[in-house]
């Protein structure tokens, strides 16, 4: 009965999420990619000069970089018939009733107002290319810190902005991909916390992509100064269409002397969305980074966050979750570069491979020649269930120096039959005993994250996993 609810449950929240979507838009570009385009965006959003010239940038190298030639397939990504501007027929807005009815109603339904009350210091809504709604509360305000849409950001703190924006972390040119983001980039959260300030409720972003055949480019850019400490929280989802869409967003975290911040993101897009995204962390003296990731949705993603450990004693923690199901493939991992002395890094990842999907570690540890005595641990524990489903790992360790201390381990396994055979003896059906290995394997990610997220997180896991058996 509790399955069949939750299916129900399901149907009717995909169904009214559906209605949601098909909201008319104020702007929607037509397919492909040209420079009236690009000069078109950066128009509507009334950008200084110097962020053209960005796109622009991004916009040539974008035609001269090759399609990457390694990791999964991308043929079944249609990138000349992709619409990459789509404007809601919205207006931004600080409150939420300002919103308009069929889109608060989407966000009603995954529950963001009730976070933003009961749980977090601020919250931003995006929709398609432009951020509906954002909001910080009072007590954060006053302290200095700042909550904004990207778009308000490169207007309003252009000092902040135009130094860190995809020159010193995510180079416009690191690949394709980060050449057509920086091209067409729309929205996303801008964040700084002052020195010495501690955020003690986590923020939150949710981005909605509902275009068919549409792409959502977020920009994500934190800035945690000397001494601060911030969390923030990224959700996303899109509605299922036959024709296939692209999330190429960008996250840029500058990490200060002694500061520490937590990034979490759970990603469910729908199976027709190709995920190729690009997240990096420059940490300073003392800093810390966490990464803590999610990723359940989409047919390809290929996501690997970077530390940048620059200064001294700077840290790194990383862990992941990915699940792979029909059609799937997860090729995701995390890097770790060490640029000075001192520096640790930390990586764990776990994947679930299921209905003839796969999911893959791709990872880097580098370890450069002002890295003295730094180390590095990484593991990786997969889980294979039924037959076609399939794991790889492909982990690059590199170091120029004798006294770094690096580790690397990896685990493939199936469920055992003891285990089942424990658990189906003390009354478990074989589905129920499945599901309880399962939140057993993820659990290290789950008790990570804030317990609505946590919650939430086993309730996709569970949903993911129904009809394994049969």
């Amino acid at each position: 009965m509790a399955e069949k609810r939750i299916k129900k449950e399901n149907s009717s929240l995909s169904q009214e999420l559906a209605r949601a979507s098909r909201s008319p838009a104020r702007f929607q570009s037509g397919p492909g990619l040209t420079e009236e385009l690009v000069v078109e965006i950066s128009r509507q959003k009334d950008e200084p000069e110097w962020m053209l010239e960005r796109r622009l940038r991004g916009l040539e190298l974008w035609q001269e970089k090759p399609m990457p030639a390694w990791g999964p397939s991308l043929d079944g990504l249609e990138l000349d018939r992709l619409s990459y501007f789509v404007r809601p027929n919205a207006e931004e807005s600080r409150y939420w009733k300002d919103v308009p009815t069929e889109i608060r109603r989407t966000f009603d339904r995954l529950g963001l107002p009730q976070a933003e009350r009961e749980a977090l210091s601020g919250v931003g809504a995006q929709f398609d290319s432009d951020v509906v709604y954002h909001n910080l509360k009072k007590e954060w305000k006053e302290l200095g810190v700042i909550f904004e849409s990207m778009d308000v950001a490169v207007r309003k703190y252009p000092e902040l902005v135009r130094e860190r924006f995809m020159s010193r972390c995510v180079p416009i040119g690191e690949h394709k991909f980060t050449a057509l983001h920086a091209a067409v980039w729309s929205g996303g959260t801008f964040i700084y916390v002052p020195s010495g300030v501690e955020v003690t409720v986590p923020m939150q972003a949710y981005f909605r992509m509902n275009s068919e055949r549409g792409g959502q480019f977020e920009h994500t850019l934190i800035v945690a100064d000397e001494g601060s400490t911030v969390e923030y929280i990224e959700g996303c989802s899109a509605p299922n269409y036959t024709t296939s869409s692209l999330h190429a967003g960008c996250v840029e975290i500058f990490v200060g002397r002694n500061a520490t911040v937590r990034y979490s993101s759970i990603e469910n897009w729908s199976r027709n969305v190709y995920n190729l995204n690009t997240k990096r962390a420059v940490v300073d003296e003392g800093g810390t980074i966490e990464w803590l990731s999610g990723n359940l949705g989409s047919c390809t993603t290929m996501l690997y966050p970077c530390s940048v450990l620059a200064g001294r004693g700077a840290r790194s923690d990383a862990l992941g979750i990915a699940m792979a199901g029909v059609g799937q493939q997860q090729d995701t991992g995390f890097k770790a570069i060490h640029l000075a002395a001192d520096t640790t890094s930390t990586i764990r990842t776990r994947s679930i491979s299921k209905g003839g999907g796969r999911a893959s570690y791709r990872g880097l540890v580098q370890v450069g020649p002002e890295a003295a005595a730094a180390r590095s641990s990484v593991s990786c524990n997969a889980l294979i269930i039924g037959s076609g489903s399939g794991s790889d790992t492909w982990p690059i360790l590199r170091t120029v120096r004798g006294d770094s201390e690096l580790t690397h381990e990896a685990r493939v396994g199936r469920i055992g039959t003891e285990e089942m055979f424990y658990l189906m003896s003390r009354g478990l059906t074989e589905d129920e005993a499945i599901k309880m290995i399962v939140g057993g394997f993820v659990d290290p990610v789950v008790r990570r994250l804030p317990l609505e997220y946590a919650v939430e997180l086993n309730r996709l896991v569970e949903m993911e996993m129904e009809g394994t058996v049969g």
